[in-house]
C-alpha cells in the first residue's frame, strides 16, 4: 500500500481500497490505466486481481522471486509472488493451514497463475534431496494433467476442462513433504463431441502426432488425426500454435518423473488408442433396421487393447440386457441408440482413466513423513460462464461458483469482523447479496433441483426431460430466482423456449436447456468387463466392476464432493487470486471494457472491495505508521521515545486529523478516507524534498570548505581547476532543482518553473509513441495515452497516422479479395443478426465450386457455381444425394451427369422465407455451405431483398391441395428424420447446416 501511495500519479492506484470512490467506473478506469502500462496485478487489500496480457512479460524470473522473498506484502508493487510469499510466511509463523482460491473464466490465466505459485514454492523451500524429488513431481504433474484434462476451446488454446484442488504439504521447517490432488467434474462429453473451432483433449493429438512408429503400430493407429472421428468434429485438429510432437515428449518424460511404470504407461496409451478406435466403429442396419456389427476391424482393436472378448463387446454395443427373474433377454438397439451407447462407453473409459491417473500422481507425491505437517492448498476452479446453450455440465459449474461465492463472502466478512473486534472498533454492517437462497434452490433436500433430478432419473414409468421440467415447476413455481416458459410473464416468455428454465444467479440470469439432462445426469455403467491380465494390480482401464441396481447420479456425487471441499476450506485461512480475461481475441495490449466489467461483476470484486473498506480505507500498525511519517511532526522527529500508539496520536493531531477521519485501535490506526491519507503522503513527499535539499546544502558547504582548503595549499592551476569544478557542481544542483520544481508544478500553466520539464515530457512521449505505434487499421486501443500537455498533438498525430494506414490498406486490396468482400456484404445484409451460425462464415472464403469428385453435367461457360446437396423427396422425405449448379439464368438439380430439375430465377417469387436454413417452397434439400450458396443465388438472381428469416415451422406444398411441414427444434446432437406426425423434423445443437426447400415457380 505504501508503494501505491508513491506511484499513484504514474500508474494509477496499486490497491483498489485506496480509490476515492468505490464505484464500478472508478474501478475500471484504474484497472485500464495500469493495464496500459503492462501492470497486470492490482490488490484489493490482500486479494490479487490479475489481468491476462496475452503476451510474455519478464516479471517471473529468478531475480523477481528473490526480490519478493521475505518482503512485506505492501512494500513492493503488486505481484502474485508477493501473495505466495505472504501465505508461506503466515503458515510458518502461525503454524496453521492456508489455501489460495484462483478463479476466473476460461482463458483468464488461472492455470498459469497456479503454475507460477508452484514454481515460487519450489524455489523458496529449503534445498534437500526429498524436496528435489517432491518439487519435480509437483511441477511435472502439470503437463500430465494438462495433456489428459486440458483442450483447445474457442476462448483458450489450453483450457482446463476439470476443476483441480492441490494440497502442498510442508513440515515445521518449511520443507515440502508431498502433495495431494483432487479433481472435479471432468468434461467427458468433449471426448465424443467438440464444437466448431475446438479440439478434443490434448493427449489424443499428442499420441497420434508424436508417438513413435513402433508404438503406433502396436496400438493400431494411423499418423493422421483426420482419420479419427473423435478428433475432427471441431475442424481444427492441427493447430500452428500447439506443438503436439514436443508436448508428447514432455508428457512421456513427466510420466517417468511421477513414477508411472512402463507397463502402466503402455496400458494407459492403450486406453487412449481404444477410445480413438471406438469412435471409428460404425453400425450398419440389419433387415429390421437394428444396429449390427460384422467383421469390424476397429472393434477388434478395441477388444485387443482392452483385453475384452470381441463377441461380448459386440453384444454390449448392440443389445440391451433385460433381466426377467432368473433369465436374461437381449433387446436389440437401433443405430442411434447404439451410437449413444458407444459414446457413453468411450466417455466412461476416459473418465475412469483420468481418475486412475490422478490417483497415480497422488501415490507418487504421497507424504511419507508422519510428523506434524502444514498445508497450502491451490484451488483452480471453473469460472462462472454463460453460453448460448447452457448444458448440464455448465449447470454444475455455475452451481460450484455459487458455493464458492458464498464461501468467499462468508470468509471475507468473518476475517474483517474479527479484525474490527480485535481492535475494539465498532463493526459497520456492509450490504451485500447473500446467495444462500440460490444455493438452497439447487441443493436443498427433497426440494432442490438436484434432488428433483434424482427422483426423475430413478422414477419408473415414462419419465422424460419435459416431465422433469414439470416437476421443477410444481416444486418451485413461486421461487423468485426460478422461471420457466409457462411461469414467465409475456415479455420474459419470448426469451425462453418450452424446454428451458432460467436461474437468477448472483452474477446474473442464466438459461439452461433441460434436453439431455437426465441422460447426462445418469452415469451409465460399462456393459463390457475387461479381463484382468495382471494379478493384484488394477490397470488404467480396469476399474473394479460391481453390479448396481440403480445408476450413479453425477450431480449428487458432485454436490457431495463440493460440500466436502467447502468444509475443508472453512478449516483453512483463505487467500484469493481473481483472474480477468482482457479480450476475447487474445490480442496483447487490448482491454475490452464491457467484457472485463462483466467479469468484475460475476467475480464479486465490487462486493469484496466494499467489505474490505467497511468504512476505513487504510489500516496499519502503529510502529509502521510512525516510522513512515514521523518526519512530519517536530515532536516525533527524528526519534520518538514513548509508546508507538502515543507517538501516532501526537502525529495525527499535529497533522490536523478531525475525529471522524480516523480511529485508534489497540494495535492499529484506521483512516477512513483515501484523501486524508493522500494529503499525509503529499506532505511526506514535500518533506522528503526539503530534507534532501538541506542535506544537499550541507554537503555542498562541506565540499566547498574542503576544496578551498585544498586550493589554498596547492598552486594556482589547481585552484583554477577546483573553482571550475565548484561552478560545474553549482550548475548541476540548479538543473536538478529546476527539474524537481518542474515536476512539482507540472499540472500548472506553462511558466519558467515547468517549461523545461514539460518539453522533456513531450520529447519522452514522442519517443515512446514511435516504438508503440498500432500495427493494424483495426487496432483502435493501443495508441499510447498522452500526458495532458500532449493531448491535442497526440490526437492530430493519431488521425494522420490512421489515415495513412487506411490508405495503405485500401491500395493493398486485390480484385479477388474485393470480390470476396462484396459477396460478404451481401451475406451480412441477409443473415447478420438473424442466424446463430453466421459469425462462423466470416473467416471462410467463398468458392466457385464445392464438387471435387463425381460426374458434372456440361453447361459450358454459363456455369458459375456448383455444390453437393442432399435432396429430400416431398412425399416421405427420403434423402437422395444430388448436385446443384447455378448458371446466369437458372439453377439445375443434377444426379451425377443427369439434369433432374431446372428452376428459372424469374420463377423465384419473394419473399422467400428462411428458418434456420430453410427456403419456403416445394424443393427440399440440405446444403453444408448455406451462406455461400444463398449469397451466390441472390446475386445471380438479383433477389438480395427476397429472403426473410423465420423460426419454428415452415409449410411446404407436397401435391396440389396438400401441404406438409418442416419443424425445427434443438437437441443434444443434430438429426434430420421424418417424425410420427409426418413432418420433417430437423434437430440442431449447436445450429447445424439444415435442409431447406426452394420454391421453383
Amino acid at each position: 500500500m505504501e508503494g501505491a501511495l508513491v506511484a499513484r500519479d504514474k500508474v494509477g492506484i496499486q490497491d483498489f481500497v485506496l480509490l476515492d470512490e468505490t464505484t464500478e467506473t472508478a474501478f475500471m478506469e484504474n484497472l485500464k490505466k495500469r493495464f496500459d502500462k503492462d501492470l497486470i496485478y492490482t490488490y484489493i487489500g490482500a486479494l490479487v486481481v490479475s489481468v491476462n496480457p496475452y503476451k510474455d512479460l519478464d516479471i517471473y524470473n529468478s531475480n523477481q522471486m528473490d526480490l519478493y522473498m521475505g518482503v512485506n506484502f505492501f512494500e513492493l508493487p503488486p505481484h502474485i509472488f508477493a501473495l505466495a510469499d505472504t501465505v508461506y510466511h503466515a503458515m510458518m509463523l502461525e503454524l496453521n493451514n492456508h489455501f489460495i482460491l484462483i478463479s476466473g473464466e476460461s482463458g483468464a490465466g488461472k492455470t498459469e497463475a497456479s503454475k507460477k505459485i508452484l514454481q515460487y514454492y519450489a524455489a523458496c523451500s529449503p534445498e534437500t534431496d526429498l524436496l528435489t524429488s517432491v518439487r519435480d513431481k509437483m511441477l511435472m504433474s502439470n503437463p500430465v494433467l494438462e495433456a489428459f484434462g486440458n483442450a483447445k476451446t474457442l476462448k483458450n488454446d489450453n483450457s482446463s476442462r476439470f476443476g483441480k484442488y492441490m494440497d502442498i504439504q510442508f513440515n515445521s521447517e518449511g520443507e515440502a513433504l508431498g502433495g495431494h490432488i483432487l479433481n472435479y467434474l471432468l468434461e467427458k462429453s468433449r471426448v465424443v463431441h467438440q464444437n466448431h473451432g475446438e479440439r478434443n483433449f490434448h493427449i489424443f493429438y499428442q499420441l497420434v502426432e508424436g508417438g513413435e512408429e513402433d508404438l503406433l503400430h502396436q496400438l493400431g493407429l494411423e499418423r493422421d488425426c483426420l482419420y479419427y472421428n473423435y478428433l475432427t468434429q471441431g475442424e481444427c485438429a492441427i493447430m500452428s500454435s500447439i506443438n503436439d510432437k514436443n508436448d508428447w515428449k514432455t508428457v512421456k518424460n513427466a510420466l517417468k518423473v511421477i513414477e508411472v511404470s512402463e507397463s502402466d504407461r503402455t496400458d494407459l496409451f492403450g486406453v487412449v488408442a481404444s477410445v480413438l478406435h471406438l469412435g471409428n466403429v460404425e453400425f450398419d442396419p440389419d433387415s429390421r433396421g437394428n444396429a449390427s456389427l460384422d467383421n469390424n476391424t476397429e472393434l477388434r482393436w478395441v477388444s485387443t487393447l482392452l483385453g475384452v472378448n470381441a463377441q461380448t463387446l459386440q453384444e454390449g454395443l448392440t443389445y440391451r440386457k433385460i433381466r426377467a427373474q432368473q433369465d436374461q433377454v437381449l433387446s436389440p438397439f437401433n443405430i442411434d441408440h447404439a451410437i449413444y451407447v458407444r459414446d457413453a462407453l468411450a466417455k466412461a473409459m476416459y473418465g475412469r482413466t483420468f481418475t486412475w491417473l490422478v490417483r497415480q500422481i497422488n501415490e507418487s507425491m504421497e507424504n511419507k513423513d508422519d510428523t506434524m505437517k502444514m498445508v497450502i492448498g491451490l484451488l483452480d476452479i471453473y469460472g462462472f460462464e454463460v453460453f448460448y446453450v447452457n448444458s448440464f455440465e455448465q449447470f454444475c459449474i455455475n452451481y460450484c461458483n455459487e458455493k464458492l461465492q458464498q464461501l468467499f463472502i462468508q470468509l471475507t466478512l468473518k476475517s474483517e469482523q474479527e479484525e474490527y473486534e480485535a481492535e475494539g472498533i465498532e463493526w459497520e454492517a456492509v450490504q451485500f447479496f447473500n446467495n444462500k437462497i440460490i444455493c438452497d434452490l439447487v441443493e436443498e433436500r427433497h426440494r432442490g433441483i438436484i434432488s428433483i433430478l434424482d427422483e426423475e432419473c430413478l422414477r419408473p414409468g415414462d419419465a422424460t426431460d419435459l416431465t422433469f421440467l414439470e416437476r421443477l415447476e410444481e416444486k418451485m413455481g413461486d421461487h423468485p430466482h426460478f422461471v420457466t416458459h409457462r411461469l414467465a410473464d409475456i415479455t420474459t416468455r419470448k426469451t425462453l423456449d418450452r424446454g428451458d428454465f432460467r436461474l437468477l444467479h448472483y452474477a446474473g440470469e442464466v438459461t439452461y436447456c433441460v434436453v439431455g439432462k437426465r441422460d447426462r445426469h445418469t452415469q451409465h455403467t460399462e456393459r463390457v468387463r475387461p479381463s484382468q491380465q495382471h494379478t493384484g494390480r488394477e490397470r488404467p482401464s480396469h476399474s473394479k466392476y460391481r453390479e448396481r441396481e440403480r445408476p450413479v447420479q453425477v450431480a449428487t456425487q458432485f454436490k457431495s464432493s463440493l460440500l466436502k471441499l467447502t468444509e475443508s476450506l472453512l478449516a483453512k485461512d483463505a487467500w484469493y487470486v481473481r483472474c480477468l480475461k482482457s479480450n476475447e481475441s487474445k490480442k496483447p495490449g487490448v482491454l475490452d471494457e464491457a467484457l472485463v466489467r462483466h467479469q468484475v461483476k460475476y467475480l464479486g470484486l465490487m462486493e469484496h472491495l466494499r467489505v474490505r473498506r467497511a468504512g476505513f480505507a487504510y489500516r496499519r500498525r502503529y510502529e509502521v505508521f510512525l516510522q513512515r511519517y514521523k518526519a512530519l511532526c517536530p515532536a516525533t522527529w527524528p526519534h520518538w521515545l514513548g509508546l508507538p500508539m502515543d507517538g501516532v496520536q501526537v502525529l495525527v493531531q499535529h497533522l490536523g486529523y478531525m475525529p471522524y477521519e480516523y480511529k485508534m485501535g489497540r494495535t492499529k490506526i484506521f483512516i477512513r478516507h483515501p484523501k486524508t491519507l493522500y494529503a499525509t503522503e503529499d506532505a511526506f513527499e514535500r518533506c522528503k524534498h526539503e530534507l534532501g535539499e538541506r542535506k544537499m546544502c550541507c554537503y555542498k558547504a562541506k565540499g566547498e570548505l574542503k576544496k578551498r582548503k585544498e586550493n589554498g595549499e596547492r598552486c594556482h592551476p589547481r585552484r583554477s581547476q577546483a573553482r571550475k569544478e565548484v561552478e560545474r557542481r553549482d550548475w548541476a544542483v540548479k538543473v536538478i532543482k529546476k527539474f524537481i520544481n518542474g515536476f512539482i508544478n507540472r499540472g500548472d500553466a506553462r511558466s519558467t518553473d515547468n517549461s523545461e520539464y514539460l518539453a522533456f515530457v513531450r520529447q519522452s512521449y514522442l519517443n515512446r509513441l514511435k516504438l508503440k505505434l498500432p500495427q493494424t487499421v483495426l487496432d483502435k486501443t493501443t495508441w499510447l495515452t498522452p500526458p495532458s500537455v500532449c493531448q491535442e498533438a497526440s490526437e492530430l498525430l493519431r488521425k494522420v497516422y490512421y489515415r495513412l494506414m487506411v490508405r495503405k490498406y485500401v491500395r493493398g486490396i486485390s480484385q479477388q479479395k474485393k470480390g470476396q468482400l462484396q459477396m460478404k456484404v451481401v451475406t451480412s445484409a441477409i443473415f447478420k443478426g438473424k442466424k446463430d451460425s453466421y459469425p462462423q462464415s466470416i473467416t471462410r472464403s467463398f468458392l466457385d465450386t464445392r464438387i471435387v469428385n463425381g460426374h458434372l453435367v456440361n453447361l459450358h461457360s454459363s456455369q458459375t457455381y456448383s455444390v453437393p446437396v442432399v435432396k429430400y423427396d416431398r412425399k416421405g422425405f427420403k434423402p437422395r444425394p444430388r448436385q446443384i449448379l447455378l448458371t446466369t439464368s437458372a439453377a439445375y438439380l443434377v444426379e451425377e451427369a443427369k439434369i433432374k430439375q431446372r428452376v428459372l430465377y424469374t420463377s423465384l417469387k419473394g419473399p422467400l422465407s428462411v428458418s434456420a436454413a430453410l427456403f419456403q417452397g416445394d424443393l427440399v434439400f440440405q446444403c453444408d455451405h448455406l451462406f455461400e450458396f444463398l449469397t451466390k443465388l441472390s446475386m445471380l438472381a438479383n433477389k438480395q431483398n427476397a429472403f426473410q428469416v423465420v423460426k419454428g415451422s415452415i409449410t411446404i406444398e407436397i401435391q396440389s391441395g396438400k401441404q406438409g411441414a418442416v419443424d425445427f427444434t434443438t437437441g443434444p446432437e443434430p438429426l434430420v428424420y421424418k417424425d410420427k406426425n409426418g413432418h420433417l423434423m430437423v434437430v440442431r445443437h449447436p445450429p447445424p447446416h439444415t435442409p431447406y426447400p426452394l420454391k421453383s415457380g
